[in-house]
């Protein structure tokens, strides 16, 4: 407020305008000055005027103005089948201002928001005070569109280093005239909030990015309307050291992994349990009973996959489109029928390896489904199947563990750094 000390706050109708320099002491606690003492810096008739206008701040007045009053809304409720919300497998604890996502403006349009952001360069999804998050990168971006402060709610809160494919959030905007403040137009398109609101982070770090709006109801609420959430996790198999591009992007395991036992493993966890041994401490929710409805293993092609002229050969057909399944490819490149190298090609490949080129990794992605999960259930679950995969543990263990319903009962939890918020979808046709 240092700023406005020499500048008082008049209300005329219900808009605030500058007048003279009364009301922001009082405002502070100090004493006002009297006519006599500001007659000086009013030497004009509407000054003088202002000097009998009821002040909005002044003790007579009961009611503070609405422009600062707070709505008293109440907040949208979680489902009664869902009644702790939301939270993901790579979520951070701690409660967000929901009742204020009921504080709805009626003269603002509110917008469905997807946005993907590298997570290693954020301190987590919510805002959080002096650290840069997801939440206080998009709000300052919005703030600089409309000329307005705005509050943003995320589907789902991700913990510092985990990525967004598609992370979404929900936004009240209010677009108001420039030329004549007060008046409020009509909701800018979906397609111009996207283009403008990028522009502007662009401008800041370009590590987040909208990627999708839509209009929605005004009580639709990005968390609690939330059907089902997905997660991918990426793993690279190998002794060879990570490569810089991929360090904060997958979790390097230097043991080579058995496919087949970790997806026997994913088997048993798959369904309703209760997931207390995959619940880490801090978790918020009133329940560890958890639907699981997908977890998966598969090895796919690395994300920074350069073909040789023989991988080329093999993976393109007549009319140059990649072939990923073509049976004689497999055979020929000495891969199973799952999808994984044989020990011969692996051997094959340190021989015909030239100077100065790196070794492959090997690349699995866990896919992890449902509708809510508990907090970092995900990366728990992945640190068990690793564990699983390197021999360390068998399918037994997995079963022994998931009933022992204690954390402490598994393996360390994987990094932050694999996992990828990939999909929250939503019934949008209501």
């Amino acid at each position: 407020m240092a700023m406005f000390s020499m500048v008082n706050w008049q209300m005329q109708g219900s808009q605030w305008q500058i007048g003279d320099a009364r009301c922001w002491k009082y405002c502070n606690g100090k004493k006002l000055p009297t006519r006599a003492a500001i007659a000086m810096s009013t030497s004009k008739p509407a000054a003088a005027a202002a000097t009998s206008t009821k002040r909005p701040c002044d003790p007579a007045d009961p009611t503070p103005p609405a422009k600062l009053q707070r709505s008293s809304d109440p907040p949208d409720p979680a489902p009664a089948g869902n009644p702790d919300g939301a939270t993901d497998g790579g979520e951070a604890t701690g409660l967000d201002s929901e009742g204020m996502a009921g504080a709805r403006n009626p003269r603002a349009q509110r917008y469905l928001v997807a946005v993907e952001y590298v997570g290693t360069r954020f301190s987590g999804s919510q805002q959080q005070l002096n650290q840069r998050t997801v939440v206080g990168v998009l709000e300052e971006a919005f703030h600089k569109f409309i000329g307005q402060p705005v509050s943003i709610f995320c589907s789902s809160r991700t913990d510092a280093g985990v990525h967004a494919l598609s992370n979404v959030c929900h936004v009240d905007v209010e677009r108001i005239s420039k030329r004549k403040p007060g008046e409020v137009l009509t909701p800018h398109e979906p397609g111009v909030v996207k283009r403008a609101v990028n522009h502007f982070l662009q401008r800041n770090e370009g590590d987040i990015m909208v990627t999708d709006v839509r209009y929605v109801a005004p009580d639709f609420h990005a968390r609690y309307k939330a059907l089902e959430r997905t997660y991918h996790y990426r793993l690279l198999s190998g002794p060879e050291s990570t490569s810089v591009f991929e360090k904060s992007s997958a979790w390097h395991i230097s043991e080579d992994l058995d496919i087949h036992a970790m997806k026997k493993a994913c088997s048993i966890l798959v369904g309703h349990h209760d997931f207390s041994s995959f619940r880490a401490a801090g978790c918020q929710a009133n329940s560890p009973m958890r639907t699981l409805d997908e977890l998966t293993v598969t090895e796919v092609f690395p994300f920074m996959f350069f073909p040789s002229s023989i991988e080329r050969s093999e993976m393109e057909s007549s009319d140059g489109s990649l072939v990923y399944s073509r049976k004689p490819a497999l055979e020929s490149s000495g891969k199973e029928s799952d999808g994984s190298c044989s020990s011969s090609v692996k051997s094959e490949s340190k021989n015909r390896k030239e100077f100065g080129s790196r070794q492959r990794h090997r690349c699995f992605v866990v896919t992890a489904r449902a509708r809510s999960f508990l907090y970092h259930q995900v990366r728990l679950m992945v640190g068990l199947l690793k564990s699983v995969g390197t021999g360390n543990l068998t399918t037994a263990d997995v079963e022994r563990i998931l009933n022992a319903k204690t954390v402490t009962a598994g393996p360390p939890m994987a990094p932050a750094c694999g996992l990828y918020l990939a999909n929250v979808k939503y019934d949008l046709s209501v």
